[in-house]
């Protein structure tokens, strides 16, 4: 991995990081449940772009 490459997956787990604990304050109140489906993507692509840049 090069510099930049590392720094992007440094990136990436601070967002995913954000994105989980705004997912778990979504969970608690129920608003709108498409927001719920929204979160959970947003993670799921950002987990695979993080896998992504490990593996090259």
């Amino acid at each position: 991995m090069d510099k930049k490459a590392k720094k992007r997956i440094e990136l990436l787990n601070k967002r995913l990081q954000k994105l989980r604990q705004q997912l778990a304050g979504v969970r608690q109140q129920l608003d709108d449940p498409g927001e719920l489906a929204r979160f959970e993507e947003e993670i799921k692509a950002v987990e695979s772009e993080i896998a992504t840049l490990k593996e090259s």
